[in-house]
């Protein structure tokens, strides 16, 4: 009987970008896909990944992204200049399948959205999503039950990206008892990093292998949030499901 083709480990990234805008004030689009290069990531949520004004131009050229990366990006925003809805991007290693791509708008005073897709790898499908959550918790904590009913009929899920939640103990309560918070250290501000504000919430059946926040020196000055990452073990498919 073949095996499964599905890898023992995919690794998640989750790093808000800053629209690629340094600690020396530099836009250099170039060091962030070092950063990302970096990260041997499969799957990157990327945050504020468009600028702001107009029609939201991407921070990262599509070009680069293609000639300098091994990355392809999620197809998710509504134009032909932004690369994701709401600044949230995905980018996905060549060779990985998704399915199932959607745009969710998030409630709160503050305009915000996430992204959510399928990873498809043959006998499994796991449900991600990428999120920038509000400034205030009441509000965050609105997002956050809206994430958690749109996976709430799915086995397997993920949600990744910057939770602007400073707190360890408080804020997150939406997402039980369905999904365990990892919190992989601490990664906001660059410079002197005092927070753990971006996180990888996971349902019970995905087990972390490894996890951590890339401090080498080109992260460091690239944005002011450090990306952060996870190995993930996700679940095997039964007997059943092979044939």
């Amino acid at each position: 009987m073949a095996e499964l083709s599905i890898p023992p480990t995919l690794r998640f990234a989750s790093y808000n970008i800053r629209k690629a805008r340094g600690l020396d004030g530099q836009r250099n689009p170039g060091r962030i896909l070092d950063v990302l290069n970096e990260l041997g990531a499969d799957v990157i949520a990327l945050q504020e990944a468009d600028r702001r004004l107009g029609d939201r131009p991407a921070a990262l050229p599509f070009r680069m992204i293609e000639t300098d990366t091994d990355f392809e990006v999620l197809p998710t925003a509504q134009n032909d200049v932004s690369l994701g809805w709401h600044g949230n991007a995905i980018l996905l290693r060549k060779g990985i399948e998704a399915a199932g791509i959607k745009r969710i708008d998030l409630p709160g005073l503050e305009p915000r959205g996430a992204v959510y897709f399928e990873v498809d790898l043959g006998p499994l499908s796991v449900a991600v999503m990428g999120a920038h959550l509000g400034l205030m918790r009441r509000h965050r904590r609105l997002q956050l039950e809206r994430l958690a009913t749109q996976v709430q009929d799915v086995d397997d899920a993920i949600i990744l990206g910057d939770f602007n939640e400073w707190s360890a103990r408080r804020g997150l309560e939406p997402l039980t008892p369905k999904f365990t918070v990892l919190s992989p250290g601490q990664s906001f501000h660059a410079a002197r990093p005092v927070a753990a504000l971006d996180r990888i919430a996971h349902s019970s059946a995905i087990k972390v292998a490894d996890a951590g926040v890339d401090q080498g020196k080109l992260a460091k000055l690239a944005s002011d949030h450090l990306p952060i990452w996870a190995d993930l073990m996700l679940p095997r498919p039964s007997l059943s499901a092979k044939a």
